[in-house]
């Protein structure tokens, strides 16, 4: 038995009241649309209407957030921002944006913005003034290093960092927040927000909450005191690394011993806010290609659904594709891959090497957190762990109510007694034995508590 208990006096502070049922389907949209990401061929076209009937595979997915990737004007991947208040002329206009806003407003949808704030790309107008004439105004809204020369974002030569010390930079983002949000946004992903002081979002967060209180602020966090950060700067939540990293890890390397120690931080989290989770984004290798073992693939999806959190489903997991990230120029794009304009009527179809039972997984998943609605802001109890086996119960604050979750990855049949298992919801070479839960050789089930 392991001694991490859950918390039952602490509340996450949940967000807006909306947040608690939203699953988000995760979008890059320059690659979704197939637009070119290299600079080459920047033609205009409306693109981003294809995503309108993709909503309806949305909400057949469960999902009820749209969350989009980089969508304003920018040299090449859209995070090389050339100008916050157009879009991509790749992707259309504002007048697209806001007739997809309204398609998926329709349809129950809420939508979340990326915004790259820390940095902007070499063709951003201030920057080729500041580059023109180092005594400019626009000079003062980048930062610089000791030498003198303009700072970067994480030595990227292509990424110039803002000065977010300036009256002006503080000014101009707020603007912008509050603009699209104005035109039917949602909630805003702020990217890189590790990298910008806390004191710079505590500044431009205020106004846009005071004319759109309902907003949701979810900052790129990769590690640290993800505490602090939503505290100090003001957000909602951040995007939960830790837990990703030891979902994913635990499973290839077939120790749940690290899983376990993860669960743990991700419970100590939840008392301060509810963190974004997720399984795969535009930044990393797909979970399909992260774990080897096939059999261990349905695992990482049951984490994600069974867990504290507001979870978020990047396109094509859902259809259990596979793709690497790799270390070198366009080493993202197969991680970012073109999908059909239109939705085929059979699911996956035109959807190279998708799966449709992963999409049947993931709905069942869904399914089952829809009707415990609870698990947004759930503990996890270890009940036991070993190398091959975790069983944890999980459990609703205040709620009264539990799940067991039991995950096998060992060649044994994995049997659970205590806490005593109630009904079935899901789960894979698993079933009830009487009064105890079998959970064959790697397989997994979720079961009510008893």
């Amino acid at each position: 038995m392991s001694e991490h208990e859950p918390s039952t006096t602490a509340t996450a502070l949940p967000g807006p009241d909306w947040t608690e049922h939203v699953v988000w389907w995760h979008v890059y949209p320059l690659g979704f649309v197939g637009a070119d990401t290299t600079g080459a061929d920047r033609s205009p076209a409306p693109r981003l209407l294809d995503l309108v009937p993709w909503l309806d595979h949305l909400l057949a997915l469960g999902a009820n957030g749209l969350a989009l990737g980089p969508v304003f004007a920018s040299s090449t991947h859209g995070y090389d921002t050339v100008d916050w208040f157009t879009i991509d002329p790749r992707l259309g206009t504002e007048a697209d944006l806001v007739t997809l806003i309204e398609a998926a407003h329709a349809k129950g949808v809420k939508v979340m913005l990326d915004g790259v704030f820390n940095h902007v790309g070499p063709e951003f107008p201030a920057l080729v003034e500041a580059r023109r004439d180092p005594d400019s105004s626009a000079a003062s809204l980048f930062r610089r290093e000791a030498d003198g020369s303009l700072g970067t974002f994480e030595g990227h030569g292509g990424l110039i960092a803002l000065d977010h010390s300036s009256p002006e930079v503080a000014r101009t983002v707020k603007d912008v927040l509050t603009y699209w949000a104005d035109r039917g946004a949602d909630a805003w992903r702020l990217d890189a927000a590790y990298s910008v002081p806390s004191e710079f979002w505590a500044t431009v967060l205020p106004p846009l909450r005071e004319r759109h209180p309902d907003v949701y602020v979810v900052g790129e966090v990769l590690h640290g005191d993800y505490a602090a950060a939503v505290r100090d700067g003001g957000l909602d939540s951040v995007t939960q690394y830790e837990l990703w990293q030891g979902v994913w890890h635990a499973l290839a390397e077939v120790n749940l011993f690290e899983l376990e120690w993860a669960l743990q931080r991700h419970d100590g989290f939840l008392d301060d806010f509810v963190p974004l989770t997720f399984v795969g984004n535009h930044d990393v290798t797909r979970i399909a290609s992260q774990i080897d073992d096939e059999r261990h693939h349905d695992h990482a999806i049951v984490l994600l659904f069974t867990l504290g959190g507001t979870p978020s489903v990047y396109y094509g997991d859902e259809f259990g594709l596979r793709a690497v990230k790799e270390a070198r120029v366009g080493g993202d794009d197969a991680v970012r891959p073109a999908f059909p304009s239109t939705p085929a009527e059979a699911p996956g179809a035109g959807v190279p090497d998708a799966l449709p039972e992963v999409l049947a997984l993931h709905q069942e998943l869904i399914g089952v957190r829809r009707r415990h609605p609870w698990l947004h802001t759930a503990r996890s109890r270890t009940v036991s762990v070993a190398n091959e086996s975790l069983v944890l119960e999980v459990t609703g604050v205040g709620a009264g109510e539990a799940l067991v979750v039991a995950l096998n990855l060992g060649d044994d049949e994995l049997r659970v007694a205590d806490p005593a298992p109630g009904g079935w919801l899901a789960g894979r070479d698993a079933g009830l034995d009487g009064d105890v839960l079998s959970v064959g050789p790697h397989g997994w089930a979720v079961v009510a508590r008893a």
